[in-house]
């Protein structure tokens, strides 16, 4: 026994030191942060951008991002980054910006964001110089509105047009002997296809080439206008694989010019007094958010919530839509009297069929006392749809995905699989034949398929009837552009399902408009975390991104995070776009 005492105060008495060091720790860390010396923009500031960088929808905080460095943790988001360049447009010590094209690893509405942004800042006769060693097409959509585009000389231009493909799994499921068990309404709804198809059906095959020859005449037009040439030969350029070098590109009119990084930063530095391509005073987006304001003022105020990611039942993660923390974050905006209008700006392919129609109802509670309007971002499908069919104004991009108006939901029968690869076997006793329904450990009877199908049809006619109300269309005419079939925001205009193309920008000036206030602040939710939040928050998402790059590799954890999000949902109604719709 005095053994053990000996031992238990050791580790007591260890544990106590740990705790005041850590303590005496995040104090300082505290103190560091607080210390830091105040930020200033010098004459003849170069601002950076780099598009290899992914934008988060709200702007995001690191703990100890900015604790051994210069440069402040976390990054603006995309309204931050609007804003920012705005205020730049206007700073006399600001000449120009550097764009940095060289990766993309943002979508395509966030992308059209910056292009808008960056076009309108040229306006002040200000520079913008892009380059890149390798661009990828979806960055040199971005690039293409700065006044000169320099490549790498060994390195090139990706132009090649644009391809969207699917992964499908049922013969691996076959194999393993796992029956997905599937029930959707919509022809069009196409996620859940991987599981129950060897490839694309005819109506997933069509609504995709739709999809993507949308995107593509908009990406081409686009830069025919920017870059002064002709759409058509832009496309041939693509179809014949006429640009394979960086010579290629310049020949083109793609590019100006090829050039190494240091002959693009010496014509920078002419171009904003510097001595030398060392003393060039550039300044990262984030740190100019640190030194300027530039989220203006007012007595008024417009609530703008971000709703990003999937949509959960629940509270959910930072990443997620939380069902019940949106019908929060909505009540909270609409109770509170010094907030005259309400955006939601969503960026989601969907999720939970409840936790959307939850959200659709505190919408519609939100609408009877102010203003709400919606901007839709990349991505804004399905129960991202849903949510948000009744308000007074909807906003897309002309990139926008949207749409997906279908259901589905997935039960899978895995006893062949754990009875047949692993001997794993099951039994038990029940009350009644629907006790232990739905059973991953057996196979749906058909009445029990029935009545799943059936509650499936049900969730779709009201998601019909949501949005026929809210975008005053009838129900048939809702169900023709629905049947899960997605759209861009240019073709989801003509078919009534927004209301204008525009921007975030746009959406909340349609709200102070409709709430009738010419001077307001906007306040942004969800709220920022305190700092042992944002800590924590920040170490588990770095920990667990570090993992599984690590594991997986780059381009197959966003395939890992698709199935983990879809696994999670299994037995449940699913309002969700079409699996893992990426355009190459």
């Amino acid at each position: 026994m005095r053994q053990f005492f000996k031992f238990f105060f050791a580790a007591l008495l260890a544990l106590v030191v740990f705790c005041v060091l850590g303590f005496f720790i995040l104090i300082g860390i505290a103190s560091t942060i607080g210390a830091k010396s105040e930020v200033t923009v010098d004459s003849h500031t170069v601002l950076f951008m780099d598009l290899s960088a992914n934008i988060p929808e709200q702007g995001e905080e690191d703990a100890f991002g900015g604790l051994f460095s210069e440069e402040p943790g976390g990054s603006p988001g995309v309204y931050d980054m609007v804003r920012l360049i705005r205020h730049a447009k206007t700073n006399d010590q600001v000449d120009g910006i550097y764009l940095k094209c060289g990766g993309n690893a943002n979508g395509f509405g966030t992308n059209e964001e910056l292009r808008i942004a960056l076009d309108d800042f040229k306006k002040a006769g200000k520079f913008i110089i892009a380059y890149g060693e390798v661009v990828p097409q979806q960055a040199y959509y971005v690039a293409s509105i700065a006044d000169k585009i320099y490549v790498h000389p060994k390195g090139g231009l990706d132009w090649k047009g644009m391809g969207l493909q699917y992964v499908f799994f049922k013969k691996a499921l076959d194999k393993l002997q796992i029956q997905p068990q599937i029930f959707y309404a919509g022809k069009f709804k196409s996620a859940t296809e991987p599981f129950r198809e060897e490839h694309m059906t005819d109506p997933n095959r069509l609504q995709s080439r739709v999809l993507l020859e949308d995107l593509y005449q908009h990406f081409l037009a686009a830069v025919a206008r920017s870059r002064n040439l002709d759409s058509a030969a832009l496309r041939n350029m693509a179809n014949t694989g006429a640009i394979r070098s960086a010579e290629d590109a310049v020949n083109a009119k793609l590019c100006d010019g090829m050039r190494y990084e240091d002959e693009v930063k010496e014509e920078i530095r002419s171009k904003s007094s510097g001595k030398s391509i060392e003393t060039i005073s550039f300044m990262s987006m984030a740190k100019y958010a640190s030194a300027v304001s530039y989220k203006g003022s007012g007595s008024d105020r417009i609530a703008l919530i971000y709703a990003t990611g999937d949509i959960v039942d629940g509270n959910g993660s930072n990443d997620q839509i939380g069902g019940d923390r949106y019908r929060r974050l909505i009540r909270k905006a609409r109770l509170d009297k010094d907030i005259k209008a309400i955006v939601i700006r969503i960026n989601s392919g969907g999720g939970s069929a409840m936790a959307s129609e939850n959200m659709w109802r505190e919408i519609t509670l939100a609408k009877k006392d102010k203003p709400v309007v919606v901007s839709y971002g990349d991505v804004a499908a399905s129960g991202g749809y849903y949510m948000a069919c009744n308000a007074d104004s909807i906003f897309a991009l002309p990139n926008t995905i949207t749409g997906s108006i279908g259901v589905f939901s997935i039960i899978p029968n895995l006893q062949g699989f754990m009875d047949e690869k692993l001997g794993v076997t099951f039994d038990g006793v029940e009350t009644g034949p629907f006790a232990n329904s739905p059973n991953i450990a057996e196979p749906l009877t058909d009445l029990e398929k029935k009545f799943i199908q059936e509650g499936v049809d049900s969730i779709y006619h009201t998601f019909l009837t949501r949005v026929a109300n809210g975008r005053r269309m009838p129900v048939a005419e809702v169900d023709s552009v629905g049947q899960g079939r997605v759209w861009t925001g240019n073709r989801a205009i003509k078919i009534g399902l927004v209301d204008r193309i525009g921007t975030l920008d746009d959406a909340l000036a349609a709200a102070a408009k409709l709430a009738k206030v010419n001077s307001y602040r906007v306040r942004e939710f969800p709220e920022p975390q305190n700092f042992m939040e944002r800590w924590k928050s920040s170490y588990q998402k770095n920990a667990e991104t570090a993992g599984l790059k690590n594991a997986l590799g780059k381009e197959m954890i966003g395939w890992y995070q698709e199935l983990s999000q879809l696994q999670a949902g299994f037995g449940q109604a699913q309002t969700k776009m079409p699996f893992r719709l990426k355009v190459y």
